[in-house]
């Protein structure tokens, strides 16, 4: 009788999460091998783990720095021996990221983009954009703005810019060209005679001639077509200084060199005197 070999304590297997195992083809959890029988033990992980197969896990826990070829993945880092850390693919950041600087080849997406570091600039995902945040910021451009659409002014948004030289909308908020201007003026205010008539403003000084009526050597200034006619209201008569209402006097084109001065003495409450100094400033002629 041959002698029985058996292990002096048994082998005891289990297999834990990730791990299978059978014997003589039968799967097992735990079982206890004693050596008395020749028995065919697989052990198994699920997936190949070799140098060359590309093995998955679901989650990865080091107390150390984790390195994948030249990228090194830490405790709040990622970092690269030769300076680059490529990605194809989404990335989704949840929280804050601090870039000391940052290089985009492609697109950049986001329902808001805001930059608040050495200005404030948003970009929203609608397309519409803020820049600065008070009154006192500038924004400097170099080059060409090309705009499309519309744009404000204090609360005011310009419906166009019109070259319209009749003016005709009378729009309280379009811009007018130069051009627009220039033709409205020309066609309002017509030829060079009308701007002569218009600028005219001449001063003249007044003789005594009764307590109630001065005499001065001019001639009012003829309105041209289109333009109301000279009246008293385009003239300012002073007695030593002090204005005359418009009320309490008339002016009389006597003759083609001489013009009356006649006061209300009544309304004024005084009298001329010989030594008064009557001037006239307005639509003079010269």
């Amino acid at each position: 009788m041959s002698a029985e070999f058996k292990y002096k304590n048994p082998l005891t297997l289990e297999v834990g999460t990730g791990v299978t195992g059978s014997i003589n083809g039968e799967n097992l959890t735990s079982r206890e091998i004693q050596g008395l029988v020749d028995e065919n033990v697989v052990i198994g992980v699920g997936q190949a783990v070799e140098t060359t197969s590309n093995t998955t896990f679901n989650n990865v826990t080091s107390s150390n720095v984790l390195q994948a070829g030249n990228l090194f993945l830490g405790d709040g880092f990622i970092s690269s021996s030769n300076s680059v850390v490529a990605h194809t693919g989404s990335v989704v950041v949840t929280g804050n990221t601090t870039l000391s600087s940052m290089t985009i080849n492609g697109e950049l997406n986001a329902p808001d983009f805001e930059v608040s570091v050495t200005g404030s600039t948003t970009l929203f995902e609608s397309g519409s954009s803020r820049f600065g945040d008070t009154l006192d910021d500038t924004h400097s451009m170099s080059g060409s703005l090309s705009l499309t659409g519309s744009f404000g002014l204090n609360g005011i948004i310009p419906s166009e810019i019109s070259n319209d030289i009749t003016l005709a909308d009378s729009s309280s908020t379009a811009l007018v060209t130069e051009n627009a201007v220039k033709g409205y003026l020309n066609t309002t205010l017509g030829t060079a005679t009308k701007l002569t008539y218009l600028r005219k403003s001449f001063t003249h000084t007044g003789s005594f001639t009764s307590a109630n009526t001065s005499s001065f050597t001019a001639v009012t200034a003829s309105a041209p077509s289109g333009v109301t006619s000279t009246t008293e209201n385009d003239f300012m008569f002073f007695i030593n200084g002090m204005m005359i209402e418009n009320d309490a006097f008339t002016i009389n084109q006597k003759t083609s060199t001489n013009l009356e001065l006649r006061l209300n003495t009544s309304e004024l409450g005084y009298e001329l005197e010989s030594d008064d100094e009557v001037i006239g400033f307005g639509k003079f002629n010269s």
